[in-house]
């Protein structure tokens, strides 16, 4: 069984919700209250290991993490 490790957006994502004293389920709750999208964490994790592309997830993340686009890639 391959284990899933998370990119470096996923990383930042992470290390910015601990710096924040925030969690996963916070952010998740996040994108659906203010952009009206699906996150739940078995989606999220597949977004943040990179199994998943979803460019309007992760702009929506960006801006309410206030990630600036050049920092974090999520390749």
């Amino acid at each position: 069984m391959d284990s899933c490790k998370f990119t470096p957006f996923g990383l930042c994502v992470k290390t910015e919700l601990l710096k924040r004293g925030k969690s996963q389920k916070w952010l998740e709750e996040e994108v659906s209250n203010r952009y009206g999208m699906y996150a739940d964490s078995g989606y999220m994790y597949k977004i943040l290991t990179g199994q998943r592309n979803a460019p309007k997830i992760v702009r929506a993340i960006r801006e309410i993490l206030e990630l600036p686009s050049e920092q974090c890639s999520t390749e």
